[in-house]
């Protein structure tokens, strides 16, 4: 079903300061794009180009897509490949996998092996190097698969004086993740909430509050409700930057949208610049 309320692309530009990070990489510069949903009726090609078009304007070291790159059937990623071979990046491409790329049984291999065409890697419980040994990206397993409980495993690999990124699809991990040093994770999965009225509430998590509170013989029959408060635990962390303990968290708003829409909730494309705790100001590479 088409979606009822559209809204603009927004480009947002952010910066971190990471300790220990060295200073030939202060600058360095990534790309975040999430939740593609792409199937037809979720992500409109006029938005998805623009996407592209933005990312490779932004001329980023890296780019790394969290998850949801289709939404139950993962034939659509077929499709999908022919508009994401267009990026460009410096030291490669990365992406993880989230819970609707896990849908069918079939779903997961599918998927990375058509982004692998491509030449996008998929980290499952991974880490890799892209700009070099003193920076980590780490990809780790969708939270609501049992392979999650690896990340523990893979995050135990880290000298704990080791800068990394982490890709969580769901911003739930951060809870779990707090055990460990996290510079920055990158999340999406709940879309921002997609309806929000300006300073009083968001729709979704409203909905998953009032799931919470409601007596049983009343929610089960609403069943929106239901569906809001099964996306993530923490909707605190909806969207934007948060601080978890030592740890920063921040959720990128996706592209794709369900219905009804979004509204004051735009999609987001998410341009990133690190910089070295001992360099006064940020300076791309």
């Amino acid at each position: 079903m088409q979606p009822l309320f559209t809204q603009s692309l927004k480009v947002e530009t952010l910066n971190f300061t990471i300790d220990n990070l060295p200073p030939h990489l202060h600058g360095t510069t990534l790309v975040q794009l999430s939740d593609l949903h792409f199937d037809g009726e979720r992500l409109s090609e006029k938005i998805l180009n623009q996407a592209i078009e933005i990312t490779n304007q932004a001329a980023a070291d890296f780019i790394v897509i969290t998850g949801d790159f289709v939404t139950d059937d993962p034939q659509p990623i077929y499709e999908l490949v022919h508009h994401l071979k267009q990026l460009k990046a410096r030291s490669g491409i990365y992406g993880i996998l989230g819970n609707h790329d896990l849908y069918r049984r079939d779903s997961q291999q599918i998927i990375i092996d058509a982004l692998a065409n491509i030449h996008i890697q998929i980290l499952w419980n991974e880490i890799v190097y892209p700009v070099g040994s003193e920076l980590a990206l780490v990809g780790l397993a969708d939270f609501w698969s049992p392979a999650y409980k690896q990340s523990s495993e893979v995050m135990d690999q880290l000298p704990a004086d080791l800068p990394r990124i982490v890709l969580a699809h769901n911003p739930d991990c951060a809870e779990s993740l707090q055990k460990w040093r996290v510079d920055l994770q990158l999340s999406g999965h709940s879309h921002g909430g997609q309806i929000i009225i300006p300073g009083i509430v968001n729709i979704s998590a409203f909905c998953a509050y009032l799931y919470r509170i409601l007596p049983k013989k009343i929610k089960y029959r609403i069943p929106v409700l239901a569906a809001c408060y099964r996306v993530m635990k923490h909707w605190e962390w909806v969207k934007g930057l948060h601080h978890i303990g030592k740890n920063r968290l921040y959720v990128n708003r996706g592209l794709g949208t369900y219905f009804p829409g979004r509204l004051f909730c735009p999609p987001e494309v998410t341009i990133i610049t690190l910089n070295a705790s001992d360099c006064d100001s940020p300076s791309p590479r």
